[in-house]
């Protein structure tokens, strides 16, 4: 166990590859009690949330979920959050470590404006079901929601172990799955529910390790490593969270001049040569130049090899490159490949080649 945005969390509750393995071929389960969770009301809820965050929020319809990012001025990251329409409110989830900061910038953004921000993370339970397998699970779990029906990043209200709840059809795995939410008094019973339904189909709890080495594999930034207040969407590769043809928001104007000119670093994938994995911040080297730091790194159970992401110059980033990585005084060759490394219908940069 070990303290994670000030919550103490299991790293793993077996072992890091069994996890991972679990959810690639079956299905895993993953608490997610932490993460942060604001439900936005009132009749300026949109305004709020428009002018806060960088996707359009009149081209969100109800029931449908999108990626988005707070920003500040300087165009760098505050955290990435997932938008929610329902339909009497919006719903916001954010990431642990960053919901004080979430909340003071919606709280600064709302002045003026009639609306209620509820923060619901102490009272709203969250549950993840992820894998292929997955389906079959979750749809043991609920009532009058059809899942197989529910689309990706979709989310439907009914009934979960008898009691109201609410499901989504999204995760953080790079797999088909669900996430599932209950008021926090019942989420212990739904976890034990969800152990029992998925026996049949090997379910296995996960801990924050397998959670790490899936949405590495999967391209998905975390923040703190690939995105952070001093990087910005463009460096990212997260563009398609933000929509530059809305009404203003914080950092929209600087956005908007480094899509333009081109960015001057840039998050890529790294395969790994050699069993040596790179960690964040470790320098990354063109020749005998500095060109950019390790973002994260892990051995990949997928693929069976290091792979990392990386913050580097532009000019180095280019798909096939060969860079050096300064591991603890020693040297290892990597190659920049195409995010993500994997994707589950096998397009993914690793999928496809003998890297």
């Amino acid at each position: 166990m070990i303290d994670f945005g000030g919550w103490e969390m299991p790293v793993s509750y077996t072992d890091i590859m069994s996890e991972h393995r679990a959810v690639r071929e079956g299905v895993g389960l993953f608490d997610l009690a932490h993460m942060g969770r604001l439900a936005i009301s009132g009749p300026d809820a949109d305004t709020l949330v428009q002018r806060s965050q960088t996707n359009d929020v009149d081209r969100i319809k109800v029931g449908q979920i999108r990626y988005a990012m707070f920003l500040n001025e300087r165009g760098g990251v505050i955290d990435d959050i997932l938008v929610h329409r329902r339909p009497s409110d919006l719903f916001l989830v954010v990431n642990a470590s960053r919901r004080e900061v979430d909340l003071a910038r919606l709280k600064e953004l709302s002045e003026g404006l009639d609306v209620v921000i509820d923060d619901q993370s102490e009272n709203l339970g969250m549950l993840a079901i992820q894998g292929p397998k997955s389906p079959e699970v979750v749809s043991r779990l609920v009532e009058d929601i059809d899942v197989d029906g529910l689309g990706y990043y979709r989310l439907a209200e009914g009934r979960i172990l008898g009691e109201a709840g609410m499901i989504t059809r999204t995760g953080y795995t790079g797999e088909d799955g669900f996430e599932l939410y209950l008021p926090a008094s019942s989420l212990v019973d739904l976890w034990d529910a969800a152990l029992e339904q998925g026996a049949p189909e090997g379910l296995r709890p996960c801990g924050l390790g397998a959670r790490d080495t899936l949405r590495l594999e999967a391209g998905m930034p975390l923040y703190g490593h690939e995105i952070t207040e001093d990087v910005n969407p463009v460096e990212a590769g997260l563009m398609f969270g933000v929509r530059l043809k809305k009404p203003d928001y914080p950092g929209k104007d600087v956005i908007a001049r480094v899509k333009a000119e081109g960015p001057k670093r840039r998050i890529v994938g790294l395969a790994v040569e050699g069993r040596r994995i790179p960690r964040q911040g470790y320098t990354v080297l063109s020749g005998e130049a500095e060109v950019g730091r390790i973002a994260s790194g892990s051995w990949s159970p997928t693929f069976e090899r290091a792979i990392a992401t990386a913050l580097v110059a532009a000019e180095v980033s280019d798909v096939g490159r060969e860079l050096t990585i300064d591991i603890r005084g020693r040297t290892a060759t990597a190659r920049v490949v195409a995010l993500p490394f994997y994707k589950r219908d096998g397009s993914g940069s690793l999928n496809t080649t003998d890297s």
